[in-house]
């Protein structure tokens, strides 16, 4: 028997392109190195208020970078990320608490699922400029991503309980004790030390930690998905 899998902690909001660029690769390398990835649905603006970050678009030079560099990271990632119309309202007002509150119950009572519903939610607001926040939206991506009616409302329906809200918001402080200023982050348990990296371009740094060969966000063993 080989080593024990060296367990991943990835904590995202699907209000993040960029967390939805680690997710994929994460997903994408889970199956090709000796890790056990848990994805851990956050809040980004809780995580923000805690740290006194704030996010890219509300600083304007950020903001200017990030329509330069979306679709390139598109094409070198193999994700088809695009930014939303309405940016601003989209980000700063409508946000992503229901959508969160919605994947940390489907992390809760059907974990197996929590891969394809965050991918269908990012791919409503990140690629088909789509809403996330109505009921109806939410519904929507789970039973695209194979969820029956009967579930997706039954874990919708548990969105404003308490064990949920609790759940969600302990993830989210999690991620804060780690040192965690944004999203992506990543905690790596490598040995009896914990490494946290932010962002999706620190993917080869991973690999260095972990021991692992970086082949690119899209390794030539996967092809995309998406």
């Amino acid at each position: 028997m080989g080593p024990a899998p060296r367990t991943l902690e990835l904590f995202y909001d699907v209000l993040s392109p960029y967390s939805w660029l680690g997710f994929e690769v994460l997903c994408r390398y889970q199956h090709l190195w000796n890790i056990n990835l848990k994805l851990r649905p956050a809040f980004i603006a809780g995580i923000m208020k805690d740290s006194g970050n704030k996010p890219p678009a509300m600083v304007p030079r950020k903001g200017q970078y990030m329509n330069k560099e979306i679709p390139l990271l598109r094409q070198h990632f193999q994700v088809p990320v695009n930014i939303p119309k309405d940016f601003f309202n989209v980000i700063l007002k409508k946000g992503s608490l229901n959508a969160m509150r919605f994947l940390t119950s489907v992390s809760m009572e059907q974990p197996e699922m929590l891969e394809k519903v965050s991918r269908e939610l990012w791919m409503r607001v990140w690629s088909r400029d789509e809403d996330i926040t109505e009921s109806q939206s939410i519904l929507a991506a789970a039973e695209k991503a194979g969820m029956s009616t009967e579930q997706a409302q039954s874990l919708l329906g548990k969105i404003g309980t308490a064990q949920v809200k609790s759940k969600l918001q302990e993830t989210t402080e999690a991620a804060c004790k780690y040192g965690a200023f944004g999203l992506p982050t990543t905690v790596a348990h490598v040995d009896g030390k914990t490494y946290m990296l932010f962002g999706s371009d620190r993917m080869e740094l991973l690999a260095y930690l972990l021991g692992e060969k970086w082949m690119g966000p899209v390794p030539p063993t996967q092809c995309s998905r998406l």
